[in-house]
Order: C-alpha cells, then sequence, then structure tokens
C-alpha cells in the first residue's frame, strides 16, 4: 500500500513542492531541486552507466525532462525521488542499450572514483552490485524471482531504499525501526539478492555456451 502524502518523510514533501512549483516554471525552484537531487541520481546513473563522461552529460539529459515532465508527476502513484530515480535509470539503461547496438570503441567498466556519491548507502563492494548485475542480465523476472527469497522485512527495506529512493534513515522513520535494524536488513538482503543473481547469470551464460 502506498503511503499517502501526509505522511511522508520531511524531505519527501519539500520535493513534492519543489516539483510542483517548477511544472508552473519556477526556475528557483527547479535550481533548488536540482540541488538537493542531482547527487543521487547521478549515483543511480553511475551505477549503470560507469563511463563517468557519458554519464554527466545523461545526468544533464534527465534534469531537462525532468523540468519537460514536472507538470506529470501524480502524489498519488508515487513519491517525488522514486519518479525520479525512474527518470534517471531509464534514460541510463536506454543510453546502454544503444550503445550495445553499435561497435564499442571504449570500455564500460568502472573508473575506481571513490568519491562519487550514494546517498543509498548501498555496500562498499568494487564487485558489480546486485541491480547492475540485473542491468546486465536483462532479465527483470530474475530480480523478481530472488526477491521472493528474502524476508519480509527485508524486502520491503530494499525497496524502499533502492526504487522508492529513501535513505537508510527514511527507511527507519517509514518502517519504525532502529537505524542499526534497517542497515543490517539492507545490508543482509543486498548480500542474498547478489548471490542470487551472480547464480543466475553463470546458469543464462552456460546455458548460452550450451546454445
Amino acid at each position: 500500500m502506498r503511503t499517502p502524502p501526509q505522511d511522508w518523510p520531511e524531505r519527501s514533501r519539500e520535493l513534492s513542492g519543489l516539483l510542483a512549483r517548477s511544472a508552473l516554471g519556477d526556475r528557483d525552484a527547479f535550481a533548488t531541486l536540482y540541488e538537493r537531487t542531482s547527487a543521487h541520481l547521478f549515483a543511480v546513473v553511475l551505477r549503470i552507466q560507469r563511463d563517468r563522461a557519458v554519464a554527466e552529460d545523461l545526468l544533464q539529459e534527465i534534469y531537462v525532462s525532468v523540468w519537460k515532465a514536472a507538470r506529470g508527476f501524480d502524489a498519488a502513484q508515487s513519491q517525488p525521488l522514486t519518479w525520479l530515480t525512474s527518470i534517471a535509470r531509464n534514460r541510463a539503461i536506454d543510453s546502454l542499450r544503444r550503445a550495445r547496438a553499435v561497435p564499442q570503441t571504449q570500455s564500460l567498466t568502472r573508473d575506481d572514483d571513490d568519491d562519487a556519491p550514494d546517498p543509498t548507502e548501498a555496500l562498499a563492494d568494487a564487485a558489480p552490485g546486485p541491480l547492475e548485475l540485473l542491468d546486465r542480465a536483462g532479465a527483470a523476472r530474475e530480480l523478481t524471482r530472488c526477491m521472493e527469497v528474502l524476508s519480509a522485512q527485508q524486502r520491503q527495506s530494499v525497496a524502499l531504499a533502492f526504487f522508492d529512493g529513501l535513505s537508510h534513515a527514511e527507511v527507519a522513520e517509514h518502517l519504525r525501526q532502529p537505524l542499526g535494524t534497517v542497515k543490517s536488513w539492507v545490508r543482509r538482503a543486498l548480500m542474498s539478492l547478489k548471490a542470487c543473481l551472480e547464480r543466475a547469470a553463470s546458469h543464462d551464460a552456460a546455458a548460452a555456451e550450451r546454445a
């Protein structure tokens, strides 16, 4: 069940107001929206598109899209950061698909920039994360299957943190649980998801070799 706007964290209510003002053409509100959310969206894009220069260009395209589409934000359907994150992820994934459709001339590997912001506080692991493995495999059904093996608490925590774009503190506030407990749920869920998706990717690779 979706959380009604009156029960949103303060940050979500602020972002909703900024989007509403941006939809009316308020450039100051849009500048504030960019300031509040650009680090998060850049981290989302960079997890998918590892070329930092391309990711920076994509971020600008994303905010052009947000400016044009701000009137389309519906608070009854999602929280602001969920909506923004969806736009960012879709644009980044589309970028990878376009790049794969033509001969590759540069690497899409990690640039080892340890200073890249990560507001979702994902595990500090140089290996591909579960969402990146999903994008590489192109198999949303695998994530759905892997999510089903998590406990209810882990599943809800991960959904709020990665799909709704909430910080660990906001997830804790939303679930009315101690911050340490939420961090533990998310950490264990990520480990389980990563292992599950790695197994799925290995299975797909083995099947491709046999074909």
